[in-house]
């Protein structure tokens, strides 16, 4: 699952980023007077996208279905950060975002300066907005209210365990889709991101691109490498999951419990360093007692939620976990969750819930981070299944208590995969380098270690002894920063897999 890393979680599989996206089809470029020779008119950007100095932008029109590609058309929102050193400049570095459902506009946004930096004029530096984001063409489910809030989208159970309200609400969000999506809804998969990749690179006239791609924009990345070998230069995998077919995206999702077990302790010895006390924010004297406090609190939450700063949004158990989800993508949450934590303990305290959890999304950003990973792969059907696969996840990781293996509007997607996932292998050039997090409460490490071994001898695998989700460019960690922006730059990798302590 892209990232603004301090508040909006960047996930893999049901990652629901709040999307903005501001639109950039239509008026929302200026087209340059003449048709670039690679085939994109770029012009100056909508100011909404706050583009970077020198940043230009343009629309691509490619196939809404690639079975026929001389019917309809969408739109996809185009950026491009040129290099200041024609010089020194290489080729094109894509900018690949997470979610589903992150902008590459966005992202390019947020990146774009620092990855320029480090790359030193070697690349101009572009992204997209995939279907049914941002700037590009939209599909909509009509979701009800109630059902594009981030705690409904992610299938937490009931405060006993209980699953019958998700399994209504999943076949009621999978009837909406089904009953208002249309074709553009069918369009939203990871293949069809791969090809308008491929589109993108022969309007750019590129005979090869190079990478960065992140957390779920890590299977995107692998799916090309694999489907166009011949078309990958430098290809960097930041924070990757199990790419196995027959799971995909539900794979992801369950690897979660996981991860927020692997990355906990992290923010356990910070909420009880000494430190905290002067700010407010030690939890407990010992680390190891942060855990049965949260745990504590979540349950009495479940039985008297508390109500917050926002009406009609009251912090619930469910929240609660749902906000230590998102806290754990980065050390700079942390202050913002134990806060939340210490006004939960207060008997006169008015919990402040994060943005992401006081509202609905926009049901553009629901559909998408919905759709793709129902289009992607078929997803059993039996609730039974579902209810036993909760009880002993539960049990086994009580974090997360059991969302990570609950069920999901896929158990009843109609028409469900649209085409067979694509298995990636060890067939194609040695150009990958992967890069990963110790702890990594999304896409754990143990998860990105099936990545690594899908590609053999085509990939090698920095793992960074840290916590969050993300790592390049963003925990501060210069032995990783190092050995990705050499490979970028220079095109070495390690001669086998490392670690960065």
């Amino acid at each position: 699952m892209t990232t603004n890393r301090g508040r909006k979680a960047l996930m893999l599989a049901l990652s629901v980023a709040a999307v903005a996206g501001a639109a950039l089809t239509g008026g929302g470029v200026a087209p340059a007077s003449a048709a670039s020779p690679a085939g994109l008119d770029w012009g100056t950007c909508d100011p909404a996208v706050k583009p970077l100095p020198g940043q230009q932008c343009a629309t691509l029109s490619v196939p809404l279905d690639y079975a026929r590609p001389d019917g309809d058309r969408i739109r996809l929102a185009v950026a491009r950060l040129p290099s200041t050193r024609p010089g020194a400049r290489r080729g094109t570095l894509m900018v690949i975002p997470g979610g589903p459902g992150s902008s590459g506009v966005q992202r390019l946004g947020q990146k774009g300066a620092a990855l320029a930096k480090e790359t030193d004029g070697a690349y101009d530096l572009v992204a997209f907005d995939p279907r049914g984001v941002g700037g590009s063409t939209k599909a909509r489910c009509g979701f009800a209210e109630e059902d594009r809030r981030l705690v409904t989208l992610r299938s937490w159970p009931a405060a006993d365990g209980g699953i019958g309200e998700n399994a209504a609400r999943s076949r009621r969000m999978a009837e909406a889709c089904a009953r208002n999506g249309g074709a553009t809804l069918r369009g939203l998969t990871t293949a069809n991101q791969v090809r308008d990749l491929e589109q993108l690179r022969q309007a750019l006239g590129e005979r090869k691109l190079s990478a960065w791609s992140v957390s779920y924009g890590t299977y995107v990345a692998a799916v090309y490498a694999q489907k166009f070998p011949e078309r990958t230069d430098r290809w960097v995998l930041d924070s990757s999951s199990d790419p196995d077919p027959k799971r995909v995206a539900r794979g992801w999702l369950a690897g979660m419990a996981r991860g927020a077990e692997d990355r906990f302790p992290d923010f356990a010895a910070w909420a009880a360093d000494p430190d905290r006390a002067g700010e407010g924010l030690r939890l407990a004297e010992r680390p190891e007692d942060v855990r049965p406090l949260f745990l504590d609190l979540a349950a009495r939450l479940d039985r008297a939620p508390r109500a917050s700063t926002t009406p009609g949004a009251p912090l619930t158990g469910t929240v609660l976990r749902q906000a230590l989800q998102q806290a754990l993508y980065s050390d700079a949450s942390f202050p913002a969750f134990a806060r939340l934590v210490s006004q939960a303990l207060d008997p006169a305290g008015v919990p402040v819930l994060p943005p992401e959890l006081a509202g609905p999304m926009p049901d553009e950003a629901a559909t998408v981070s919905v759709g793709v990973i129902c289009n992607d792969v078929d997803w059993p059907a039996s609730v039974p299944a579902y209810e036993k696969a909760v009880a002993a996840d539960r049990e086994r990781y009580p974090l997360t208590a059991g969302m990570p293996a609950n069920i999901t509007p896929c158990a009843f997607w109609k028409g469900g995969a649209v085409e067979k996932p694509t298995r990636i292998t060890d067939r194609g050039p040695s150009n990958v380098l992967m890069i990963q997090n110790l702890r990594d409460p999304s896409t754990p490490h143990s998860m990105g270690l099936r990545m690594r071994a899908a590609f053999g001898d085509r990939a090698r695998l920095v793992s960074v002894d840290k916590g969050g989700h993300g790592v390049y460019l963003g925990n501060g960690n210069a032995c990783g920063d190092r050995a990705v922006t050499r490979f970028l730059t220079e095109g070495v990798r390690p001669a086998e897999d490392v670690l960065c302590r």
